[in-house]
């Protein structure tokens, strides 16, 4: 997002007098800062946002009794044989042990293959500045874009 001061979108222009003041955090706020930077994304049958980066899903969920924890969740696109499974692991207590974001986990799905996840999560109980907001998805994304990367590299 631009600084305070700068030229605005029109996206931007929606909550630029909104830059330093506290909000709940809302999927309209969490949309309005995505379409700000021009990415594309959709609303799941949940009511999600998720969208795609560099093949990988990325889903914005809102947690907590009160929708005030920002969870940043990516499913990386390359997945594994069940047997790889440990190797995975390994993978995720590595990276968990000298990355602060996302924190990874391994996750099997139903036909039984395996992907790694990686979370940022925030809780926004005293409520979120846009910039704040922005810096928070965008951790999100690149991180586990990056994360996504590495974990490629494992698959033979």
């Amino acid at each position: 997002m631009s600084s305070p001061g700068s030229g605005h979108s029109s996206e931007e222009a929606v909550v630029a007098g909104q830059l330093q003041t506290l909000q709940p955090l809302t999927n309209d706020l969490i949309a309005a800062v995505l379409s700000a930077r021009d990415f594309s994304f959709y609303s799941d049958s949940d009511g999600d946002l998720v969208g795609r980066w560099e093949e990988n899903l990325i889903y914005f969920f809102r947690a907590g009794p009160e929708g005030q924890v920002l969870q940043v969740r990516t499913m990386a696109a390359t997945t594994f044989p069940i047997e790889q499974v440990p190797e995975l692991y390994s993978f995720c207590n590595t990276w968990n042990h000298e990355q602060l974001w996302p924190k990874t986990y391994v996750h099997v799905d139903d036909d039984g293959s395996a992907r790694v996840c990686g979370e940022v999560t925030a809780s926004l109980t005293q409520g979120v500045t846009v910039h704040q907001l922005d810096q928070l998805i965008n951790c999100g994304i690149s991180t586990g874009c990056a994360m996504s990367e590495s974990v490629a590299k494992l698959r033979p």
